[in-house]
């Protein structure tokens, strides 16, 4: 490592080109604080060349960090930039706007200045080689646009494929440091040549920086962190994307730009883009979206929870340790193949499984899930099968979230699941649910049918930050109770949780047979409390629009349930046709039907409700020869019939020795078979499988 202090007119003089590496940030300083710090810092050295030219010394902007590229034949001297871009950078801008200000006032400095801005002579490929700074890719066409306002945008760059119309901070810093010098030789709207001679000598008497040319033993990646340990923050994937294309490191140039630059714009450049950088809360932390992915990534990987602030460290010890990947490809590749997933996540579309389970995780806040999906749908005996896994995940959230039971266990719970299925033999997916059901503490139990219904029936359920949760489940069993005559349709109004029976009951819905009586009636008092007990039970919940909810939300049941009935499309809400009156009573009634439908969308635990010994040995068989099956889901029936020891289902090719696989195959979930199709008695009656199997057993 040799250091060098060159003033800012040394660093680009002679023949020269400095590259940034595409994985380097764009060029990023602003009118406040940096470029009005270095004018300032200019306009001292002005000062003191007119006040006493003996008192200059040169100030010091810093360091850079450079290595040498090998070059061949005519090709440019090259250096590739390990830091100090943004200085470069702004320098370049700065003696530009110089240059511009000159030839703008007829002055011979143009072209003295031109020669620090653009080489000269024999090169191999002039229209890239003759600049001496060549920058990344999303700032290219509009630096060389500057430098050279003649050059052929469209030979040294592709044009943009996003953030059209937006101003780049290059432009920007050009323009401020026109403006600036402008104001330092024009002097009553007079051009004075002797004080740009004065501002071009302080560039180059006044200001300084120090050049650190690496060697071949020197590490880059150190001396980055080194020197960026203070000043203007990296965030954890700044740092992570150095850490990575700074150990690809030799590999040269080609075609006049560094070779790592194709690693950089196949798997790096898509995560510059606007959508990685939005910013997304979980919990009660903010970060940018591929923080979070680069978070859940190393999770995935490492089996093991991951603090988004310790998240470079602990990337860079497990790399430089464990050296999980061949090489900074396979590396790059396995980043590429989560941030795949993980944007499917973010964009949640209904449509896709992964999007879908998304929006169900925003809903529910469990964004501790995210490394255990992502290793699911990247393992190649799950992947085909991931809309499964996820309904998995999505029954076991959210039926403990409706029996009130804890999510602070969920981290651990998630993340240790990962390294259980990797060294699972077998079905994958299998296994995750064998680990699931067979927990019996509160802070990881998966609910039984038994104990979900109680909760469904028994616990409130409405609260201002449960809305997201309700609205989600509420959304999914519409499209459940849609039949096969329903179109299909798809929910884009922005719906509401209301209340059928309002919180206000007391204004408008009277309890009947107490119109009469004293407010501290004890036995009214009591009917009070038995209907302030279910208002916010799931039974009195339905989705309205908000527009709907807002003209009905504290009517009486004489206005608000024929609006709800007739401006309402949803399945949801036309079964509240059944009803002549609203009470305690049907609301029980609704919310066991809504159960009903809730128990077939998100699966119970395998033999959540019984024991093996509690049927007895035997009464799993399947009925007699030529038994009619029937089986309804997702508003579609599936006739079946027993035919030579199993079940064969009209539509589908293959037979199945037992319901539960019947039902797994039609449904994509782990699902208790006997609870799902029904057998056709002598009288052309149905009965339930596991009513059928109980009365012979008996």
């Amino acid at each position: 490592m040799k250091p060098y202090t060159r003033s800012i007119i040394e660093l680009f003089d002679g023949k020269k080109r400095f590259l940034i590496p595409l994985y380097q940030r764009r060029y990023a300083w602003k009118e406040t604080p940096q470029l009005e710090l270095l004018w300032e810092d200019i306009e001292r050295a002005v000062s003191r060349l007119m006040e006493d030219r003996t008192s200059l010394t040169p100030h010091f902007m810093g360091a850079i960090v450079i290595a040498q590229i090998k070059t061949f034949g005519k090709q440019v001297q090259a250096y590739e930039i390990i830091d100090g871009q943004q200085r470069l950078t702004t320098f370049q801008l700065l003696l530009a706007a110089l240059r511009d200000v000159a030839k703008a006032n007829g002055s011979n400095y143009e072209t003295e200045i031109q020669k620090y801005l653009l080489n000269d002579g024999v090169m191999e490929r002039p229209s890239v080689e003759r600049f001496k700074l060549w920058p990344s890719i999303t700032d290219r066409r509009s630096f060389v646009s500057i430098i050279d306002p003649t050059a052929d945008l469209d030979a040294v760059s592709p044009p943009p494929t996003d953030e059209d119309g937006v101003v780049r901070l290059s432009v920007a810093a050009h323009s401020y440091f026109k403006g600036c010098i402008e104001s330092q030789v024009i002097q009553d709207g007079v051009f004075e040549e002797h004080r740009l001679e004065i501002l071009f000598e302080a560039l180059k008497e006044g200001l300084a920086a120090v050049s650190i040319e690496l060697e071949g033993g020197d590490d880059p990646q150190t001396i980055f962190e080194t020197l960026n340990s203070r000043g203007v923050d990296l965030t954890p994937g700044d740092l992570m994307r150095n850490f990575i294309f700074q150990r690809a490191k030799g590999l040269g140039q080609a075609d006049h730009s560094l070779v790592v630059d194709k690693l950089y714009e196949k798997h790096w450049l898509p995560l510059d883009r606007a959508f990685w950088s939005q910013v997304a809360s979980r919990g009660r932390q903010t970060r940018a979206r591929l923080d979070w992915m680069l978070t859940d990534h190393l999770a995935m990987h490492v089996g093991n929870l991951v603090s988004i602030e310790g998240l470079f460290e602990s990337y860079r010890r497990w790399i430089l340790t464990e050296r999980p990947f061949d090489n900074v490809t396979k590396e790059l590749e396995s980043i590429s193949a989560t941030a795949a997933i993980e944007q499917r996540l973010f964009n949640q579309d209904i449509d896709d499984p992964i999007g879908n389970f998304g929006r169900f995780a925003d809903a529910f806040d469990v964004s501790t899930v995210m490394p255990l999906v992502i290793y699911l749908a990247i393992e190649p005996t799950v992947a085909n099968e991931i809309d499964r896994a996820l309904e998995v995940l999505e029954s076991y959230i959210l039926r403990r979230d409706i029996c009130g039971l804890t999510n602070k266990n969920y981290n651990r719970l998630f993340v240790g699941l990962i390294d259980r299925l990797r060294k699972a033999e077998g079905d994958k997916i299998d296994a995750m649910i064998s680990n699931l059901s067979n927990r019996r503490s509160d802070i990881d139990r998966w609910p039984t049918d038994e104990e979900w219904r109680n909760a469904w029936l028994s616990r409130s359920q409405y609260k201002g930050a449960r809305q997201a949760r309700l609205r989600y489940l509420f959304e999914a069993i519409e499209m459940a109770k849609r039949s096969s005559l329903n179109e299909e349709i798809e929910i884009k109004s922005a719906l509401t949780i209301e209340h059928i029976m309002p919180k206000r009951w007391r204004d408008t819905w009277s309890i009947p047979g107490y119109d009469n009586v004293d407010d501290d009636d004890v036995e009214y008092l009591g009917r009070q409390a038995e209907r302030d007990a279910v208002i916010d039970r799931i039974g009195n919940l339905t989705l309205l629009t908000g527009a709907l909810n807002s003209s009905v939300s504290n009517g009486s049941y004489s206005v608000k349930m024929p609006a709800v009935k007739s401006h309402s499309s949803l399945a949801l809400n036309r079964d509240l046709n059944q009803f002549d009156n609203w009470n305690e009573e049907t609301i029980s009634e609704r919310g066991l039907s809504l159960f009903e439908i809730a128990a077939r969308v998100w699966m119970a635990p395998p033999n959540g409700d019984e024991t093996e010994s509690e049927i007895p040995a035997g009464a799993n068989s399947l009925p007699v020869e030529g038994t009619n099956c029937c089986f309804t889901y997702a508003g579609r029936r599936y006739d079946g019939r027993i035919e030579n020891g199993s079940l064969a289902v009209e539509g589908i090719v293959r037979r199945f020795d037992s319901l539960s696989a019947a039902s797994r195959f039609i449904t994509r979930t782990h699902r208790n078979g006997w609870k799902d199709w029904h057998f056709q008695d002598g009288q052309d009656g149905w009965v339930l499988a596991d009513e059928w199997r109980r009365r012979i057993a008996s």
